[in-house]
């Protein structure tokens, strides 16, 4: 019997990149090496990614992780974490300018800039992180000219963050590591912080934030919270708040799970939708005056961040060969500083009329 449980997360903006498969082993099962057995039932995966992911611990036969010479046995009950990165028929290197906050021989970590699409996909098929880092990076794995649509096409991603969030994003460099990076987003032992602005007054300095998010029942290109568990996965946001400005509010979130939009759509479930988040409405005045100044200055806001007001600030893991915990922390884009700083001259300036 084979079960598979597949995993395409897009996370709150973080999307996780993997597969998730559950197989047991039937009582007529000869004694054959796992890698050989997974090959043959687990579609569109070689022997060498299969090895690869055994060697990152990421194959477990009853709980417990085995190399790829392990002999399977009737009744074994396996289970096997592996990246799945997105398939396109073409990849295009293209001279795109990136900000690389780290490089060594198995990891690469990105300062994503706003409005850059991750990868490619429909109406986004150049320009994007994929394409500049298959041009920066040129001995990537699994990257030599065009392929069919059944190959895989990677520089290494294991999750990304949406078109209009900036921040970074880290890519492996080897089919080792892209295994490793892949079990600890799946085990979700990566720490990730994220900076947004929402509008309204936060309420408490810390909280948290837990609901189902799932696809949208009346419309699918957006994500919703599901408060009684029948539909989407569980999700849970942690925040703390930075500074108040009082129609909107700056917060820091940590992520527990990472689901499509999550804190996009999280924020909204509590009433305090991301500044300028036309998906989910704060594109509109939603907090303040009446005032035709006031107005003009949520316009001028609009104008200089034009896309929600998010940041994928940090990033913790462990290094997939020499085991080190890292942590890469990245500025606030200017878009962000420049309305941020807006927020508090005018906070300050409401003040001392008062």
């Amino acid at each position: 019997m084979q079960e598979k449980d597949f995993e395409l997360e897009h996370d709150n903006e973080q999307d996780e990149l993997y597969e998730h498969f559950r197989l047991e082993v039937t009582k007529g099962q000869e004694l054959i090496r796992i890698d050989k057995f997974l090959v043959n039932r687990i579609e569109n995966v070689t022997r060498t990614k299969i090895q690869n992911a055994a060697d990152a611990g990421n194959i477990l036969v009853n709980g417990k992780p085995v190399k790829s010479n392990y002999r399977i046995k009737p009744l074994d009950v396996i289970t096997i974490v592996m990246a799945h990165p997105p398939r396109e028929k073409e990849l295009i290197p293209e001279n795109i300018p990136i900000n690389i906050v780290y490089e060594d021989d198995e990891v690469v970590l990105v300062n994503k800039e706003p409005g850059m699409v991750v990868h490619p996909g429909f109406g986004n098929y150049s320009g994007t992180l994929l394409n500049a880092l298959l041009y920066h990076f040129k001995n990537l794995p699994s990257h030599q000219g065009k392929k069919s649509a059944h190959d895989e096409l990677r520089p290494g991603l294991v999750h990304r963050i949406d078109k209009n969030t900036s921040g970074i994003v880290i890519l492996a460099k080897s089919e080792y590591s892209l295994a490793h990076l892949a079990k600890q987003f799946f085990d979700k032992t990566t720490k990730r912080t994220y900076v947004a602005l929402v509008w309204g007054d936060v309420k408490n300095d810390t909280g948290t934030i837990t609901g189902h998010v799932g696809r949208d029942l009346k419309d699918r290109k957006k994500m919703a919270v599901f408060t009684d568990g029948l539909h989407g996965k569980h999700a849970v946001t942690h925040y703390k708040v930075l500074e108040r400005f009082g129609y909107v509010t700056l917060v820091e979130c940590k992520l527990e799970t990472g689901r499509t939009h999550q804190i996009r759509v999280h924020f909204k479930h509590i009433g305090h939708p991301l500044f300028n988040d036309d998906t989910y409405g704060g594109d509109k005045i939603l907090k303040g005056t009446t005032f035709a100044k006031y107005k003009q200055f949520i316009e001028n806001c609009f104008e200089i961040l034009p896309r929600h007001a998010l940041h994928a600030k940090s990033l913790g893991f462990i290094h997939p060969v020499t085991k080190k915990e890292m942590f890469f922390d990245s500025e606030l884009p200017n878009d962000m500083l420049q309305v941020i700083e807006k927020w508090r001259k005018y906070t300050q300036s409401k003040e001392l009329e008062s």
